[in-house]
């Protein structure tokens, strides 16, 4: 799960935060997230605890010792760097939701939908889109797709949920099949 440190403007964000939190708790699932306590992602947890989830954080020492660390999840993992704490969480998650969010939370989604592009992982990337919040980014993706950046069908790795019911729902089904060939060996 990838979501802010911060709030955001909207109340809508922090309020389908804890919708989702919530949400996995009931329906028996775990949370694996970036270990923090602070913005959506400790909204989001904490939603989790309070429903029964196990939330495991993975989480940077850096950003420990900065005092942001959830106190409270059930296992804080603490890796070295960021690079580790995206491969931990890519162990340990078998899908992916991408709330609203800043540099981190895209770094960390696109580096799941690359691994996925590439075939080094099949796991579902689902972006939330709170409030039209991803309206921009998916028709920047349309865009790649049209100017021949990337292909039609490796699109379909990125997928859009309006709710969270929706969300759940992709996250918890197979990845869209992709044709793995990813380099156009046909162009020079």
């Amino acid at each position: 799960m990838y979501c802010g440190s911060s709030l955001g403007t909207d109340e809508t964000y922090a309020a389908q935060a804890t919708r989702l939190g919530s949400a996995i708790a009931s329906r028996g699932f775990e949370l694996v997230y970036g270990g923090a306590k602070v913005g959506l992602m400790g909204l989001l947890a904490d939603a989790a605890l309070e429903g029964g989830a196990e939330v495991i954080g993975v989480i940077p020492g850096p950003l420990v010792s900065a005092e942001i660390a959830h106190p409270g999840v059930t296992t804080l993992d603490v890796v070295d760097t960021l690079h580790e704490r995206k491969a931990r969480m890519i162990e340990l998650a078998d899908g992916f939701i991408a709330m609203p969010g800043g540099f981190g939370t895209l770094d960390e989604v696109f580096e799941i939908l690359t691994w996925d592009q590439l075939g080094l992982i099949a796991k579902p990337v689902v972006f939330l889109d709170v409030n039209g919040f991803y309206t921009d980014l998916f028709a920047f993706l349309d865009k790649a797709v049209d100017a021949g950046f990337v292909r039609g069908t490796h699109r379909l790795l990125a997928q859009r949920a309006l709710t969270v019911d929706e969300a759940l729902a992709l996250a918890t089904s197979p990845t869209p099949e992709v044709e793995q060939r990813w380099i156009d060996r046909d162009r020079t």
